[in-house]
């Protein structure tokens, strides 16, 4: 009875009740409730009822060591990660018996609990939703266990049966240079072009942009496209049906948000690293340099491109088109202010705009949305600029991924281990999916409740089905230190977002500035034969000559620009 008072603070009464009968009720007890959320809530699924049922008999054999313990996990707040933490959090308790805390706090305060916990070798969350982009800094450092390592050895008691790697579309994105798995994907999601198809598909307005630009309006295929079409709209239509319109949306005040908006691939949309999938190598999108897997330099006078003449024209035309196209607020909204602008009905196009966003973009009654529930909007692949060339990436995909700490204590990492396999397993991620609109798996994407969908998500399903959906990666392998180098990016794009320094003048401080962390990172030897180890300065001449990246300023950076229809797009990825 000492045994069973000491529980009743985290077992559901009925349990309790149902204990007392008979160890064999309490039992049946937790398949009962697996029965009870299979019916109620994990529909639809890829699984049968009786694979569902038999999944779910999975974990609740395997929590039984665990149950009673009261765990805790993290992630940052997107609908996904809600979905998570008040849906399936308590499922998973009524299903196995392990207490589930998931914390939900902002993307930046993940990063700090993880890097704290990473330098005090002190647990403070049982397991963590972070992002993918991190990668580079899990292999190196050591304190993270990779989950294909865990599979195998301390977790292969707890690993189901049925979770099916093969079957997540984000696993390159989570693997590192060894070939380990380091995280596991739990969510994910695109920055893509947005545009308003309604308005695109006018007779005046296209007329009226082919006589001023010559050529189609249409999604853009180029910066130099997108650009016509910022400025049709906001020097030339100027209103529609009475109101005030833009051609161009985007986020300017100094916030860490700014940092986001140009880590996450802006630079790689424009053509500054070189080609490869997921990331290019031996520079990356953030101008990175690698010998191997070492970190070489930032700098162009270092063999980077964080400086480099592609990166210098990105954040142009990033200054550009805010001040000169977009509404006037933009200039001091952070990414959370500026998400939902689109959706009030002003904006014609954004070039960067997450699929996050799409569940709260669909929503009955918006000035974006049909009476129907279809959109008056579309999604499609970013346009590319001048220095970009095939094989490289296109955008950005953010790529939320379980991570178990070596700081953690085993039995609650193993019990940590189960939830995050719960929360991804066959049985509820195609509900999940259909719920925050973060596709993982495969079989999700291609199943019929997919299809039924399609036609109110503006083309997200359309895109993650794509071939084109592999050129939409997260930060790579070749950033040593994420939480150390990405705080600098905000600090130095803001001095060319608010005029303070010109773009050179704001990425040459941020190269530099880079390549110190680099500096110390190598000084203090702490992540081993993949640390960094930088190239002596040299004439940027030297590099610039040389084949890839940085790559030599171009003579003409706006070619003609160039559109295609969205009916033509969608045919040339085979739907």
């Amino acid at each position: 009875m000492k045994k069973l008072k000491a529980r009743q603070k985290w077992t559901p009464l009925s349990i309790v009740i149902t204990l007392l009968l008979s160890p064999a009720a309490y039992a049946d007890s937790y398949s009962d409730a697996a029965a009870k959320w299979v019916d109620d809530e994990f529909s639809p699924s890829t699984l049968s009822r009786d694979e569902q049922i038999r999944e779910m008999q999975w974990f609740i054999d395997a929590a039984k060591p665990f149950r009673g313990m009261d765990i805790k996990v993290v992630s940052e707040t997107i609908t996904t990660h809600e979905y998570e933490a008040k849906v399936l959090a308590k499922a998973f308790e009524e299903i196995t018996g392990i207490k589930v805390t998931h914390d939900l706090i902002q993307e930046g305060d993940v990063v700090e609990k993880l890097q704290t916990e990473m330098q005090s070798n002190r647990s403070i969350y049982d397991a963590y939703i972070n992002d993918s982009d991190l990668i580079g800094t899990h292999f190196r450092y050591g304190k993270v266990i990779p989950i294909s390592d865990y599979m195998k050895g301390d977790g292969k008691d707890v690993t189901l049966p049925t979770l099916d790697l093969n079957d997540f579309i984000g696993l390159s994105f989570t693997t590192g240079p060894d070939g380990k798995i380091y995280q596991l994907p739990d969510q994910q999601f695109a920055n893509l072009y947005w545009f308003r198809a309604d308005w695109f598909e006018r007779a005046d307005l296209k007329s009226r942009f082919k006589e001023i630009y010559g050529y189609e309006l249409g999604v853009p295929v180029n910066w130099s496209a997108y650009e016509d079409i910022a400025e049709f709209f906001s020097v030339h239509v100027k209103e529609i049906d009475g109101e005030k319109v833009y051609g161009h949306m985007d986020y300017g005040k100094k916030d860490p948000s700014l940092g986001w908006r140009f880590t996450d691939a802006w630079f790689s949309m424009a053509g500054t690293g070189d080609k490869g999938i997921p990331n290019g190598k031996p520079v990356d999108e953030w101008g990175i340099r690698v010998d191997g897997c070492r970190p070489v330099g930032s700098s162009v006078s270092r063999g980077g491109a964080t400086n480099g003449p592609a990166a210098v024209y990105a954040t142009s035309k990033y200054v550009d088109w805010l001040r000169e196209f977009a509404p006037p607020e933009a200039q001091g909204m952070t990414f959370s202010e500026a998400g939902p602008v689109p959706a009030q009905g002003s904006i014609a196009q954004q070039i960067f705009w997450y699929t996050a966003f799409t569940a709260d973009m669909t929503k009955p009654g918006l000035a974006v949305v049909n009476p129907d529930g279809t959109p008056k909007w579309r999604m499609a692949p970013s346009p590319k600029g001048p220095y970009w060339q095939e094989g490289m990436k296109l955008g950005y995909q953010d790529t939320g991924s379980w991570t178990l700490m070596k700081s953690t204590e085993p039995m609650r990492r193993k019990a940590a281990w189960l939830y995050a396999q719960f929360t991804v397993a066959k049985t509820v991620s195609l509900k999940k999916t259909l719920v925050g609109l973060t596709p993982i798996r495969e079989s999700d994407i291609n199943s019929d409740a997919m299809t039924e969908v399609a036609p109110k998500l503006g083309g997200l399903v359309e895109f993650y089905r794509s071939p084109a959906r592999v050129q939409w990666t997260p930060t790579g392998t070749n950033v040593p230190d994420y939480p150390k180098l990405a705080q600098l990016w905000w600090q130095y794009i803001a001095e060319a977002a608010n005029g303070e320094k010109t773009p050179q003048e704001a990425l040459d401080g941020l190269a530099k500035a880079q390549d110190r962390v680099l500096q110390r990172l190598e000084r203090a030897n702490v992540q081993g034969e993949c640390g960094p180890k930088l190239n002596k300065p040299q004439d940027a001449n030297y590099w610039l000559s040389q084949p890839g990246s940085p790559k030599a300023k171009l003579a003409n950076e706006k070619p003609k620009g160039m559109t295609i229809s969205y009916s033509e797009l969608l045919k040339s990825w085979g739907n």
